[in-house]
């Protein structure tokens, strides 16, 4: 598998013609592989930015993403740096279905939604750790192995819509994924020299 895998890795990089390019980004999973030394042979023969790393906060993700920045490091890739994916939950107020736990069969949901619109509430979001960061996350793992920190990213129903339909999560609005979005483009773009547009 290894070398029909550094052939394909090889071709990606060498033989297609993109044409001309704002950005190649090349989503790899998290390794040290044989495959990983290929791409980072191949893309330090061209004018290659760097590497931005993703992790979760969960400490088993942390300690794989530890391994790849150290590789970066090695192989003299530029660690652009860390984003938190899956941070925490960000749902709407308006989309919860609330349940009474002494019953699960009593929905609440109306009363909470009727609530929520007499105190003025609907756009509210409510925000939960799904993944706690049992030693720091990625901002302190960042902070430690001295790589700037981009931000986090939520767990965000606008996401998983946006991906199924096709469309950027930058289409479908303000919310916390957006924003979180917004924020780490817009300072990759600076890191980079240049100035994010999102039109």
């Amino acid at each position: 598998r290894g070398p029909r895998k550094n052939a394909l890795i090889k071709q990606f990089l060498r033989d297609v013609d993109w044409g001309e390019l704002d950005y190649l980004i090349v989503d790899s999973p998290p390794g040290t592989s044989d495959e990983h030394i290929s791409l980072a042979q191949y893309l330090s023969l061209s004018d290659v930015d760097g590497a931005i790393i993703v992790t979760t906060p969960q400490e088993v993700s942390i300690i794989d993403v530890k391994k790849e920045i150290n590789f970066c490091k090695k192989v003299g890739i530029r660690v652009i740096g860390v984003v938190e994916n899956m941070s925490y939950l960000a749902m709407p107020l308006t989309e919860m279905r609330i349940q009474d736990p002494s019953d699960p069969g009593r929905d609440l949901t109306d009363k909470f939604s009727e609530f929520l619109r007499s105190e003025n509430l609907e756009n509210c979001v409510a925000c939960a750790q799904v993944f706690p960061p049992t030693k720091g996350g990625a901002e302190k793992m960042a902070k430690d192995m001295q790589v700037p920190f981009l931000g986090k990213i939520p767990l965000d129903t606008k996401v998983a819509m946006a991906a199924e339909n096709g469309e950027s999560i930058l289409e479908k609005g303000p919310g916390a994924a957006y924003n979180a979005y917004k924020e780490i483009v817009t300072v990759v773009a600076k890191s980079l020299g240049e100035e994010a547009q999102f039109d």
